[in-house]
């Protein structure tokens, strides 16, 4: 096991090999939790009795409980057209590139910044021959939901829409470009609190027509949703509200 260099931040690196390859498991060092390759497996958990629910999104991630605290343990699925050829498996270039790798670093950089995200812990790669599979483990963040299922339960409150659009500024701010921007990626606690998840595939940027793209992204995600409801529960008042805190 030894530390990766990275500007400020410590991610302890633990080879692996077994049935299923060889590969590695990559930790925040300063969680103070050592974190094997049964972490990664559901059933894991499922045996201990640990598992206390699931969140939906492209693969449904288990919510499991340890010593007293709640995580997320997510596998990497692929989306759109790729999902035809593979369901979970990426082309292996070098480990440096891995997916999990960078998303855990990038998630260790924002939240060492302040930002509001949830607190990542673990992420692992399997690789077998030119192909890998991945997952990551990060903090549960309680007492949240995602705006779409705020937004099928009713309207979301003005000041929620004007939290959102802070929140989203500020890592905006700090120059993340966030590949998947929409409702489902978006949590609320309450209308004052906000936070962004689901970090794979996102960069850091200049300022640029980027952040355009993402409002817009976002925008598309939401009107999507209204379509297929019958009574309106998002209007254009509410997304004005959101830009005016953005700008």
């Amino acid at each position: 096991m030894h530390a990766l260099a990275e500007p400020s931040l410590r991610v302890l690196r633990t080879s692996v090999r077994g049935p299923a390859g060889q590969g590695a498991i990559f930790t925040n060092a300063a969680a103070g939790i050592e974190v094997g390759v049964p972490w990664f497996e559901p059933r894991y958990w499922i045996a201990r009795g640990a598992v206390v629910g699931s969140l939906a999104g492209r693969g449904a991630a288990t919510v499991f409980e340890y010593q007293g605290r709640r995580f997320v343990l997510r596998h990497y699925r692929r989306g759109g057209m790729a999902m035809r050829f593979s369901a979970d498996r990426y082309l292996w270039l070098n480990e440096a590139r891995t997916r999990p790798l960078l998303e855990l670093q990038l998630m260790l950089r924002m939240h060492a910044a302040g930002l509001p995200l949830p607190p990542p812990l673990a992420a692992r790669y399997e690789r077998q021959g030119m192909a890998y599979r991945a997952d990551i483990i990060t903090g549960y963040l309680p007492d949240t939901s995602t705006l779409a299922q705020r937004l099928a339960a009713g309207p979301v409150n003005l000041p929620a829409w004007t939290a959102i659009g802070r929140c989203i500024r500020r890592f905006h701010d700090y120059g993340l470009c966030h590949a998947d921007l929409n409702a489902h990626n978006i949590l609320l606690r309450g209308d004052a609190e906000v936070f962004l998840i689901d970090f794979d595939g996102c960069t850091r940027r200049k300022p640029g027509l980027w952040r355009d793209a993402n409002l817009a992204r976002l925008r598309r995600s939401l009107d999507a949703l209204e379509d297929r409801r019958s009574t309106r529960h998002f209007d254009d008042t509410q997304w004005q509200c959101l830009l005016a805190a953005w700008f």
